[in-house]
């Protein structure tokens, strides 16, 4: 059995439930192993929605784990990779904007850490202590150093772009479509992003899962995390979703964050970041005094039971 985070992501938190315009043209399919959905109205929107997926699929090309000739996966086996494309150092700026403003809770260094342990839990065995230690030695983004020229990392090691990259290929593709001239589209790249409205309506109509009431949403995007989506341990007390300041399993009631913000990309990694929140008190000082990134819903162990 081969356990992909991405999927699993997909299937558990299914960031939203969207309603389709009626009149408008759908495309269903996947990205980095999500389920993905583009909703537009234009006379053209075959032809341009053909256009962003191949943008989605030069991206997988950039952050994609599971495909061995990737920029992540070169740099991650190699440990530096010269001349970095503009898009994984776009990727790697938010990222730490996310890392600071998370305080550290939002880290893509934890890799190394989660291979470990979901290679344990897919093998039906315990995870070798001296590999966790080995693993959490290496959490830090801090000690990542990348430029135009290069991106370096520590020895041992490896970054997941997983926790943001969705929402980053959802800002690319909202990047498309506004250079063809569209004005109304929802981007759903397992993160949502909203441009304009379908016809007749002010907004589109967001619904957090969990919640019964949508939400009108337009000119921003949303993104939500679950961090038991996946389980990586046989007690189900691990989730895939690590605490990097400890390099271990959360201690907090959160089960599902959504955070909204302009680019899906920081909305994406504030929410994976704020799993890691003691509980939606923390989550929300962490985003006080933080311009245009708002905490749209936490539930709860309570509120799931």
């Amino acid at each position: 059995m081969t356990l992909s985070r991405r999927r699993f992501l997909s299937l558990a938190s299914a960031s939203c439930l969207i309603a389709p315009a009626a009149q408008a043209f759908q495309w269903q399919g996947t990205a980095l192993g999500a389920h993905a959905r583009i909703i537009l109205d234009h006379p053209n929107a075959e032809q341009i929605t053909q256009r962003a997926l191949a943008e989605i699929t030069r991206l997988e090309d950039i952050f994609s784990l599971y495909r061995v000739d990737s920029e992540i996966t070169r740099l991650n086996t190699q440990g530096h990779l010269n001349a970095p494309s503009f898009e994984l150092l776009e990727c790697l700026s938010t990222a730490r904007y996310a890392h600071r403003l998370t305080e550290g809770r939002f880290d893509p260094t934890v890799q190394p850490l989660w291979r470990v342990l979901a290679d344990a839990y897919v093998a039906g065995r315990p995870a070798d202590v001296a590999a966790i230690a080995a693993a959490r030695a290496r959490i830090g983004f801090d000690q990542v150093i990348f430029d135009s020229t290069a991106v370096e990392l520590s020895a041992g090691q490896q970054l997941t772009l997983n926790g943001i990259a969705q929402g980053y290929i959802a800002d690319r593709v909202a990047l498309l479509m506004r250079a063809e001239g569209v004005k109304d589209v929802l981007i759903d790249t397992g993160e949502i992003l909203a441009m304009g409205a379908p016809d007749g309506h002010a907004a589109w109509p967001v619904t957090i899962v969990g919640e019964a009431q949508a939400r009108a949403l337009t000119g921003r995007a949303l993104a939500t995390s679950a961090p038991y989506g996946t389980i990586l341990d046989a007690a189900g007390e691990i989730g895939h979703i690590l605490d990097p300041r400890s390099g271990s399993a959360l201690e907090t009631d959160i089960r599902q964050v959504s955070v909204s913000a302009q680019s899906a990309a920081l909305a994406d990694a504030v929410s994976t970041g704020l799993c890691s929140a003691r509980d939606g008190d923390e989550a929300r000082r962490l985003l006080r005094n933080v311009n245009g990134v708002f905490l749209e819903s936490v539930q709860t162990a309570a509120d799931a039971a």
